[in-house]
């Protein structure tokens, strides 16, 4: 007789077990930011490694820049804006989170780069979640950070075409 309990996840008798319930969230959180339309605008991947946690790569070339030639703050809050929002809605898994503030610190400017966005949830798993966001240069130096509210909207998750659970 066995004592170790067989997880859900294991395919019977394979010995193959497939992704956690936490996992099949975050691959479809990624798949939902895949779908977005704005996200075509921009060369762009997420990655959730875990619970509380987004990482984005950015290309920011000349299609981004202001008048002076760097990347316009609009994109860096989207950037950060992005990273905050999925570290967080990895901890809701039945609604999409709504930004309700985004306070934003620009350190410096940034032009043709592969740029990081990394999100981290910091408080909160109720109505209001709070997270926090660092954009990276090519060379690992900070150029912006944020810290976002998001609330839960009325918005189920499984109803977006691009969450697929």
């Amino acid at each position: 007789m066995s004592l170790t309990a067989t997880p859900p996840e294991a395919d019977a008798g394979s010995g193959v077990v497939g992704p956690s319930g936490a996992e099949l969230h975050w691959r479809s959180l990624e798949g939902l930011y895949a779908s977005a339309p704005i996200n075509a605008l921009f060369t762009s991947r997420i990655a959730i490694p875990h619970e509380g946690a987004a990482r984005i790569e950015f290309d920011i070339d000349e299609s981004c820049y202001h008048a002076a030639g760097a990347a316009h703050g609009t994109v860096y809050f989207k950037m950060l804006d992005d990273a905050a929002f999925y570290a967080a809605n990895t901890l809701v898994t039945d609604r999409f989170l709504l930004t309700t503030s985004f306070n934003l610190h620009f350190s410096r400017p940034v032009r043709k780069s592969r740029v990081i966005a990394e999100g981290r949830w910091i408080s909160g798993r109720r109505r209001v979640l709070v997270a926090e966001s660092r954009l990276l240069d090519a060379d690992g130096e900070e150029i912006g950070r944020g810290t976002g509210t998001f609330m839960r909207s009325r918005i189920p998750l499984s109803t977006l075409d691009g969450y697929r659970a």
